[in-house]
């Protein structure tokens, strides 16, 4: 598993990016969350994800939303 944030969403076609802490931004589709609505995301939420290849590169894919600790 990958540790990142979200870096940017497109909301209106339901795609986004996330930057993972070697500084590399990974493409996501909506279908690849789990447990979490697309329009539930955030910009800098943070994600643990897979990625997996596909046909234009690395995608993320079974992300989950890493709740902010409380402190």
């Amino acid at each position: 598993m990958h540790i990142g944030k979200i870096k940017k969403l497109v909301r209106d076609r339901g795609f986004g990016f996330i930057s993972d802490t070697d500084g590399r931004e990974v493409f996501f589709h909506q279908s690849g969350l789990v447990e979490t609505a697309f329009n539930a995301l955030n910009e800098d939420q943070q994600v643990e994800f897979d990625v997996e290849k596909s046909d234009k590169g690395p995608r993320a894919i079974n992300i989950h939303v890493i709740p902010p600790t409380s402190a």
